[in-house]
Order: C-alpha cells, then sequence, then structure tokens
C-alpha cells in the first residue's frame, strides 16, 4: 500500500512541475548571406526552391512533396509525407513582405500534431542580408512533458542552421 501512495505522490509531483514549464516556445537562428534581400527572400517565398536548401529535404530524398495554391508568396502551400525525420504536414505562407519578412502557418501531422508559426526576416547588413529564422508555437501538457527530454531549440536550432548554410551556399554560389 505504501508504494502505491509513494508511486501516486511522485506522480502527481512530475504533473506538477510539467504543468509550471513554459506555455510557449521559440527558436530562432540567424546568419549573413552575401547577396542582396531580393535573392535571398526569392528562394524562400517560392516552395518550389525549398528542396534545394532545405535540411528535410537532405534527410528524406524520397520525400513526397506537393505544392497547392500561388506559386509562391501569400497562399502558396507546401505538403509533405516523409520519413519518421521528416514526418508529415503542411506549410502555408501568410505573409510575404519582398525583401523584408516572409511568415508561414506550419501544420504538422506525424510525428506529432502541433500547429506553429515560422518567420524568415531580411536585414540589409554589411553588404549582404541577415536572414533570421524562426519558429513559435505554444506547449500543451504533452509538449511541456516533451521538453523535459527533448531540447526544441537544440533540436530544431540545428536545422535552422544547416538550412542556413545550406541557402547562403546555394545563393553566394551563384554569384561566383
Amino acid at each position: 500500500m505504501s508504494i502505491l501512495i509513494v508511486v501516486t505522490l511522485l506522480i502527481a509531483a512530475l504533473a506538477a512541475f510539467i504543468a509550471t514549464r513554459p506555455d510557449q516556445f521559440r527558436v530562432e537562428r540567424a546568419a549573413l548571406i552575401q547577396a542582396p534581400a531580393a535573392e535571398v527572400f526569392a528562394r524562400v517565398n517560392d516552395f518550389h526552391q525549398w528542396p534545394h536548401w532545405s535540411p528535410w529535404a537532405r534527410r528524406d530524398p524520397a520525400m513526397r512533396v506537393d505544392y497547392e495554391g500561388a506559386e509562391q508568396g501569400v497562399g502558396a502551400t507546401q505538403r509533405w509525407a516523409g520519413n519518421k525525420e521528416v514526418g508529415k504536414g503542411s506549410a502555408t505562407i501568410v505573409e510575404s513582405q519582398a525583401g523584408e519578412r516572409l511568415r508561414i502557418q506550419l501544420e504538422f501531422v506525424e510525428p506529432f500534431r502541433a500547429s506553429n508559426l515560422a518567420e524568415f526576416q531580411f536585414h540589409p547588413e554589411a553588404g549582404g542580408t541577415r536572414v533570421v529564422w524562426s519558429m513559435e508555437g505554444r506547449n500543451g501538457f504533452i509538449g511541456k512533458a516533451m521538453g523535459l527530454i527533448f531540447n526544441m531549440d537544440k533540436m530544431v536550432g540545428g536545422d535552422f542552421e544547416q538550412g542556413l548554410a545550406s541557402l547562403k551556399a546555394l545563393v553566394e554560389g551563384q554569384k561566383s
């Protein structure tokens, strides 16, 4: 009987601790790309360009991607289904300010359900463009619990770093 009470108290304490975790998260990375904002923006504003620099395209070259809506900019949507590393979901451009900012609504279906907002900002700097890629979302109880085991900033931040490095190499390589 006392073991059951101890286990129940431990579970209650863990649940209480999880409930105190942050309700929101934000992941952000930046890179300086030696090109005008318009050149960099064009690679991000068009989902058809993403396979050339996206870290997830490299993780699953067989990933199925379907495009809907506008060709680029507001209303452009891509739906993907891939291996366990890339999962399944969709991305829709909801705001597009040429050479300045792009906002994308993300809907993840697998490996877990989530709805997040990604943003790219393009700032002129040192003869090039500082690109800031961020994602923010809300953490429900399950998300808070997963945060005890998985560090979202390290997991997604690493992907953002790889993507920005690939975007930089692609855009700067065209200038050679």
